[in-house]
């Protein structure tokens, strides 16, 4: 699989067959992913590879506390208080295609919960792998870990292997870190799920879209030669 191809074709997989991950592709893939590019070569990224087993262990604490009516405590907040157009028409439109994949009403609240809470299981992968950055670095390392798990997600598919990146991971990180024994100096940036893509699910059936190259792209100096 060509690079192209690679990044055109991923997607986040979110029903990943019962099928085991060796542990010797999970190594291919992260030696891949570590020659991702960092300010003065920082290599601000730390990964705790999970097994099943281990992440069923922290998704039931997860949707334990969210049963308790316990808020999310994340390390940082992903998105804005008030999303502004158009992102809160392009967040609005990728749950309405999620949902409609699924056959889930807009006033199925139960089954809503459900499809959310297969989020702290994983989707069902065999792998999960916790990203996490240290709290003293700034806004630049949190970019770079930005590309370096771009790249995982993309040396996953040059193994055979999809993968959905989850910021829902990272809602409660205490119980991540307690049950991981990672030091609380350690921000948790998100989870990604990996395993190999049940591809024949309807929630790998759906693309969300995006926007053309001249609808997010300014050239300037082109047209005159410059």
């Amino acid at each position: 699989m060509d690079v192209i191809n690679a990044i055109k074709g991923r997607a986040s997989t979110r029903a990943f067959l019962p099928k085991d991950v060796d542990r010797t592709i999970l190594e291919r893939i992260l030696e891949a992913a570590r020659w991702a590019p960092s300010g003065v070569n920082t290599q601000p990224w730390q990964v705790e590879v999970v097994s099943r087993g281990v992440l069923a262990r922290i998704g039931d604490r997860i949707i334990a506390e969210r049963e308790a009516g316990r808020e999310p405590n994340p390390d940082y907040q992903y998105y804005a208080s008030e999303l502004p157009e158009p992102f809160r028409l392009r967040r609005k439109a990728c749950g309405l295609a999620l949902y409609s994949a699924l056959n889930i009403a807009r006033d199925d609240t139960q089954a809503r919960k459900a499809q959310w809470y297969r989020n702290y299981q994983g989707f069902g992968a065999p792998v999960e792998l916790f990203v996490f950055i240290d709290r003293a670095l700034e806004t630049g390392s949190w970019m770079d870990v930005g590309m370096f798990v771009q790249n995982v997600m993309l040396a996953a598919r040059g193994c055979g292997l999809e993968s959905c990146p989850q910021a829902a991971m990272a809602e409660y990180p205490d119980i991540v870190r307690e049950i991981l024994g990672v030091s609380a100096e350690r921000a948790l940036v998100c989870g990604i799920a990996l395993g190999y893509a049940d591809r024949d699910h309807p929630v790998n059936n759906y693309r969300t879209a995006r926007e053309t190259v001249d609808q997010f792209c300014g050239w300037h100096g082109f047209d005159a030669g410059e």
